[in-house]
């Protein structure tokens, strides 16, 4: 059964050199029991089966057209990946997250969460309050 609820248990910052496929190996000490979907930089089969043997961590990645084998991702995956996306794109134009003058990763790491719990509280207001989409977060307040 697919849930169309995502709760941010955590988040982690990593310099812009460290590759997605090499940051996995230190998630795997942090959560087991969990599915994460991912983009195309995890395609890796073998780094995919090791983390469901350490920490059963289940990894899904849409495969690529041109990949043998291909299969279309199913409906609700591809949604939810499309939500991600969305989510990415509105935390990088309407709360400018790159944008980011702090003097320190204290700094860094703070406006960083506000960000992220600010998008968390509009989200929350159309769900329960509005009747709107939760990712119509620019009207949220209107």
């Amino acid at each position: 059964m697919f849930c169309q609820w995502y709760f941010l248990l955590l988040f982690n910052l990593t310099k812009a050199s460290v590759h997605d496929i090499h940051y996995l190996q230190d998630v795997k000490g942090q959560i087991s029991d969990a599915y994460l979907p991912g983009d195309g930089a995890y395609l890796s089969e073998k780094v995919q089966i090791y983390l469901f043997s350490y920490a059963n961590i289940k990894l899904n990645t849409p495969m690529q057209n041109n990949q043998h084998g291909y299969k279309k991702q199913p409906f609700l995956l591809r949604k939810a990946r499309k939500r991600i996306e969305t989510l990415f794109s509105q935390l990088c134009d309407q709360f400018m997250i790159r944008r980011n003058y702090a003097k320190s990763f204290d700094g860094f790491r703070t406006r960083i969460l506000s960000k992220l719990s600010a998008l968390t509280i509009l989200q929350f207001i159309n769900k329960f309050f509005n009747n709107k989409p939760v990712n119509h977060i620019k009207y949220a307040l209107a």
